[in-house]
Formats: structure tokens, C-alpha cells, sequence
């Protein structure tokens, strides 16, 4: 285990020292690939999230200083880190896409922080063993969407991967058009995938499976270790993160878009931004992905695309756990979990406090009234912020063509309400139901102006985006409904 100066003193000056090590590293070389980043030219600052290095013990001198924005890119390595890319497998669209792997990203080891070791790593740092016939680069594009979207979601309270800053550089970049390049420097506990696990179990290397998962129940999930079943323990422990993260995902009308097995963390963390959205009018069928055309991704079949990938990760703990019944056993729990852990974020959203036995009937009218109505997801919750049992709320009934079903749906809901303590129910409602997510629209401007070199946009998202619940005066367009060409936008698995 080797130890460096993370913020050396000959960029800093002051020589406080971090920690940095890799203890992925110590698996072996089967799991990886040592390498270094490709250097890009000219690098520029996109975006930083200043908080996030606050967070991790960055100097916040450093942060601001070229050498910060070169090791950030990939030009510079920092002192003491060990990058790798990592090799895992994965089912893409329910198919077995066989080994996949760190195509363009590379692992620069983990640094101590307040809240556990964050490991860091590049993202669109150049070619990997493991590009098949990719670039390994990233696009400004996508680098900054997922840039945004880490924070937005770690605003909104989902388990996510962070992000610490994106660069920018004016190499060209080929997809359906010309683009140019960019690095997300991103930071999560861990980035071990379902695809991991796959890799080894199906290419019959037992031994590093077997120590892949002794390495994930030793650093994450130390209670499996005392379990009759530490494997099957691990694989219930990770179907129940999962089950929870479904939940967020569902009751803030998150669309991941591509949850392919080498995109489900072992930890339950929303990872990899690729064609994500926050939905606009309800439609619980909606595909956000345009690149997936039987719509397996679709808003409403997250939770059993979920499902699928835990039964995936299941078949490939089996030599571990040797039962399939036992494994089998294992998944049960997710069926229960998933649902009473989304009726209860729900319940929050509704600013219901305790549960009573029509609350499934109100939450579920509430989302057949909403697609019924094709109601602008996020500006129905905040509006009915404000609702009064006396009034029903204009503001909310004016979301509403058939104000029949809404008044219908207002008398369930007031009478819900009666006897609830009314500030109790204020103060749910604002901390669960938020006034800014990252809409597409929002997105798409704000990497308009970063084309040009105006990043002011990415850093009002960062802001409005990292405290989503507050009021933010002078700011209401950022939370108003998306303008009609926003509809028109298409995103894809290219970046």
C-alpha cells in the first residue's frame, strides 16, 4: 500500500499531506490494467465542484491552480496515485455483451475523507485494453450533463457517485458529428459494477470472484461476513441498496435510461449519466433513451429492469454460494422493499407523516391522475406544496384539462389530510418535493454556452441544482415548465 502528497507542495505550497492509496489495486492484475491518461491539449475548467473537493480535504488554493486543472485532465499524474482500468463484462439490453470493461476511465486510487475512503477517477481519459473499437474519450456534452446530474441527485437526496469537476479541451472528437473532448473527474466509495462480478464468474475464474466478493463484503458489507451465507448475505445486502435507489429514482421521475449490468453499482449508487431524465409530463411509459427502441428502460419498468439485473448478479455469485435456492432466497426481500420503500417516499411527497391503510389507493390514483393528465411531474409536487383542503389549490387544479377527476382526487386527498398536523406536513412536503431538477432543456442550454466558452450556466445548474428544495429568488425560469422545442431533444448512449 503506497502513500503520497496528494496536493504536493510544489503546487500548493503548504505540503499538507493526504493519504492516497488503491486498494483495488492489491486484488491482482487479473482485474485491471495499469495505465496512464492520454494527454489533451490546452485544457480548460468547465465546471468545478468546489464543495465536493471541500469534502474529499482539496486545498481549495490547489483546486483553483493549473497544476489541479492538468491532473484533472489526465496531463499531470498526481503524486502517489496508481491509475488502472479495471475489467468487468456486463449484459447490454439483456444480451450477453461479454467482456466490456474501463474503456475510458481510469481509476487513480482513494483518498480519506470524513465520511470513508472516495475513490477517484478520470472519465474520458483516452483508449484503455479495454475500448473495443471506442476512443476513450468523453464529449463536453455528456461530461457536463453527468457532471450536473451527480450533484443533482446527490441534491435530491438518491445514493449517487459525485462529481468533482469537468475539463474541457478543443480536441476534436468524433460521433454523429465532429465534438470536442472532455474529462469528468468523479468520486464514489467504490466503482465495482454487477458487470464485475460477471466477468469472473462466467469466464470461470472462481478464485477472483471469490475474491472480489470477499473484498466487497470486507470493505462495504462487513455484517455478511457474520452471516451463515456471507454470499448470499452480500447479494441480499445489494439487492436491498438497490431496492431503495429504485425508489428515488420512481418517486422524483428519474429515467436512468441504459441500466445495463456493467451500469448497477454493487453499492446501489446511481452510476454512469449517460441518457438520463427527469420526466416532464407524466407518461409512465416514457423512453428517454433514444438509442433503445423496444423501450426495455422505459420509466416505468426501472423497478424490474432492477430486478433482472440483481437475478443476473445472482447466476454469477452462484459458485460462491453453491444453492440456488439460497440465492433465490436471497432476491426475495427486493419484491417487498422496493414497493413499501417508494409508498414511503410517497407518502413524504403527500406530506404524510404516518402510514394508514389507503395510502397505496391515494398514491396510486395520484399517479393515474397525473398520466391521465400528461401534468408536468415536478411542478405538480411543488405546487402542492401550497394545497388547502378548504381550497383545493388553483395553482395545482390549473395543471389539470379534466378538472372532474382532479376535484375527485382532491376530496381523497383532503380527506387523507384530516387530523394531519399541518406544519408537520409543510416541512415533508419541501424537503421531498423539489422546485429545480436538471430537465433536459436546462441541460441542453447550458451546454450551448459552454461551446462557446461561457460556462456561466454550468455553474448556476451546479448551484441551483446542489439545494433543490430551497426558493433561490430571482431564479423561477430554471423551474419553470420546459419550452416546446425541448421536446424535440434526442439522447442516446453516443458521448
Amino acid at each position: 500500500m503506497t502513500s503520497a502528497n496528494l496536493s504536493a507542495p510544489d503546487a500548493t505550497g503548504t505540503g499538507d499531506a493526504l493519504p492516497w492509496r488503491n486498494s483495488f489495486a492489491q486484488l491482482g492484475e487479473s482485474f485491471f490494467t495499469r495505465l496512464q491518461a492520454q494527454a489533451l491539449p490546452d485544457p480548460y475548467w468547465v465546471g468545478r465542484n468546489r464543495g465536493m473537493a471541500r469534502e474529499l480535504g482539496l486545498q481549495a488554493e490547489w483546486f483553483e491552480s493549473r497544476a489541479a486543472l492538468e491532473a484533472f485532465t489526465g496531463n499531470q499524474v498526481l503524486p502517489g496515485s496508481d491509475p488502472l482500468a479495471s475489467v468487468y463484462s456486463g449484459h447490454q439490453f439483456g444480451v450477453w455483451a461479454g467482456q466490456l470493461g474501463d474503456g475510458r476511465a481510469l481509476l487513480l486510487g482513494e483518498i480519506d475523507t470524513p465520511s470513508g475512503p472516495q475513490e477517484i477517477q478520470l472519465k474520458g481519459a483516452g483508449k484503455t485494453p479495454y475500448s473495443r473499437m471506442g476512443d476513450g474519450r468523453a464529449v463536453l456534452r455528456s461530461s457536463i450533463r453527468e457532471f450536473l446530474c451527480s450533484e443533482a441527485m446527490h441534491g435530491l437526496g438518491i445514493p449517487t457517485t459525485r462529481a468533482l469537476c469537468v475539463t474541457g479541451s478543443d480536441a476534436p472528437v468524433r460521433r454523429e458529428e465532429i465534438e470536442t473532448a472532455a474529462v469528468v473527474a468523479r468520486t464514489s466509495p467504490s466503482f465495482i459494477r454487477f458487470g464485475h462480478f460477471e466477468h469472473f464468474s462466467y469466464t470461470g475464474q472462481h478464485e477472483q470472484l471469490k475474491t472480489l466478493a470477499d473484498y466487497a463484503i470486507d470493505r462495504f458489507y462487513p455484517a455478511c461476513r457474520e452471516a451463515p451465507q456471507p454470499y448470499a448475505a452480500l447479494l441480499e445486502a445489494v439487492s436491498a441498496r438497490t431496492a431503495h435507489l429504485m425508489a428515488g429514482w420512481q418517486a422524483v421521475g428519474f429515467c436512468h435510461g441504459v441500466m445495463n449490468t456493467d451500469n448497477m453499482s454493487i453499492l446501489g449508487l446511481t452510476i454512469d449519466y449517460g441518457p438520463f431524465q427527469f420526466l416532464d409530463a407524466f407518461d409512465p411509459g416514457h423512453v428517454c433513451n433514444h438509442s433503445d427502441t423496444q423501450g426495455r428502460y422505459a420509466y416505468n419498468r426501472q423497478p424490474n429492469m432492477a430486478y433482472w439485473n440483481l437475478f443476473c448478479l445472482g447466476q454469477a455469485l452462484l459458485p460462491l454460494i453453491e444453492d440456488q435456492e439460497q440465492a433465490l432466497a436471497a432476491l426475495e426481500p427486493y419484491k417487498t422493499l422496493f414497493p413499501d420503500a417508494l409508498q414511503a417516499r410517497m407518502r413524504g411527497k403527500l406530506g404524510l407523516a404516518d402510514e394508514q391503510p389507503e395510502d397505496k389507493v391515494l398514491v396510486d390514483n395520484t399517479f393515474k391522475l397525473l398520466a391521465s393528465n400528461k401534468v408536468d411531474y415536478s411542478i405538480f409536487w411543488r405546487r402542492l406544496n401550497g394545497f388547502t383542503a378548504q381550497s383545493g389549490h388553483e395553482p395545482v387544479r390549473d395543471l389539470f384539462f379534466d378538472r372532474e377527476s382532479f376535484n375527485a382526487w382532491a376530496l381523497q386527498y383532503s380527506q387523507r389530510l384530516a387530523g394531519v398536523d399541518q406544519g408537520l406536513r409543510a416541512g415533508l412536503m419541501q424537503k421531498n418535493n423539489p422546485k429545480f431538477v436538471l430537465r433536459n432543456h436546462l441541460g441542453e442550454e447550458a451546454i450551448r454556452a459552454a461551446k462557446l466558452k461561457d460556462f456561466s450556466g454550468v455553474d448556476t445548474l451546479l448551484a441551483l441544482l446542489q439545494a433543490p428544495f430551497e426558493e433561490h429568488p430571482g431564479h423561477d425560469s430554471f423551474a419553470g415548465f420546459p419550452p416546446d422545442w425541448a421536446s424535440s431533444i434526442e439522447i442516446s448512449c453516443s458521448s
